[in-house]
């Protein structure tokens, strides 16, 4: 059973069931797991009394020692897997399926816009502070839904289409190794001044590992508007991706954002709170609306779904022409 086959299957898989939080209460994800080794390596080499140069050289090879790692124990499983016919293919897909995010993401997206919808401001902060860094109690209606949407909008490339497109090029070695890179960036990825150094390798490599997502994931997006709304909104979509996505922060994160913005006429991203400091920056889609609610966001899950339709039909068209 080739590589695409199972990522097929797996994305049929996460779609209807997703991460069933039965099991992980009982045993732990392999992400916590990545967690508790990127932690371990945080803690034992990023030593605040070493110079930056010191820092950024252990922090480079932190990374390759877990990405390695991970790499090393994606080819155990597949090798296990190949050794046990048609059970192995299964296994193989729940693993892949383990990796993906497309009902959970889903799932806490649309709490949003249910807690905005049955107890107001109070409902929405509560359910985007598990989903964005920002802090909740400065939204409002509007700033809790943008931040809803480009959650959505960043973690489709990340959280889907990424991890997909790993793993249909290098099998589970690569998508362990860019699951361990994805969530070392957003553990030690970070410019603060603990992290500025030893975290720059992940940093820059997890950049470098999603270049390609996140310009998929920015079609695909066009693609669902195109679905859900028209030509028109697909336009809208891909033009914004095209004109819009460098006044981002991020290298990737602004193609997905962008087209999302496009997608629902609206003004995305732009200046925004953490741990008590505004973070000025541009705003994608400058001219949409800027009063976003909890009707856009459905409307922004509508084609979330729409374009996850299209990556399962683009790797269906993929495993046909590989044939």
């Amino acid at each position: 059973m080739g590589h695409l086959a199972v990522l097929l299957a797996a994305l049929i898989v996460d779609r209807v069931i997703g991460d069933p939080d039965w099991l992980w209460r009982r045993i732990s994800h392999p992400v916590v797991i990545f967690g508790h080794a990127i932690g371990f390596a945080d803690r034992r080499f990023n030593r605040s009394f070493d110079p930056g140069a010191t820092r950024r050289r252990k922090g480079l090879l932190a990374m390759v020692v877990l990405l390695l790692a991970a790499a090393v124990c994606g080819w155990g499983l597949a090798r296990l897997f190949d050794g046990l016919g048609i059970a192995g293919a299964v296994l193989e897909v729940l693993v892949v399926a383990v990796f993906l995010a497309q009902k959970s993401l889903a799932d806490h997206v649309r709490a949003v816009a249910v807690g905005l919808g049955e107890n107001g401001l109070t409902g929405g902060r509560k359910a985007v502070s598990m989903i964005v860094g920002r802090d909740p109690e400065a939204l409002d209606q509007a700033g809790i839904s943008r931040a809803a949407i480009e959650s959505l909008a960043e973690n489709f490339s990340d959280g889907i289409v990424a991890p997909a497109l790993w793993y249909a090029l290098l099998g589970l070695p690569g998508l362990m190794a860019y699951k361990m890179l994805n969530t070392a960036d957003s553990m030690i990825g970070h410019l603060n001044e603990r992290h500025r150094d030893f975290g720059r390798a992940a940093a820059r490599l997890d950049d470098a590992a999603n270049w390609p997502a996140a310009r998929l994931s920015a079609l695909l997006i066009a693609a669902g508007a195109g679905l859900v709304r028209g030509r028109s909104a697909m336009r809208r979509a891909a033009d914004l991706a095209l004109t819009d996505s460098g006044l981002h922060r991020s290298p990737n994160a602004g193609w997905p954002e962008a087209a999302m913005a496009g997608a629902l006429g609206l003004a995305l991203a732009g200046p925004r709170q953490y741990g008590g400091e505004m973070v000025m920056e541009a705003s994608l889609n400058a001219a949409g609306r800027k009063h976003a609610n909890a009707g856009d966001i459905l409307a922004a899950l509508m084609i979330f779904r729409r374009a996850c339709d299209c990556l399962a039909l683009v790797t269906a068209l993929a495993f046909v022409v590989s044939l």
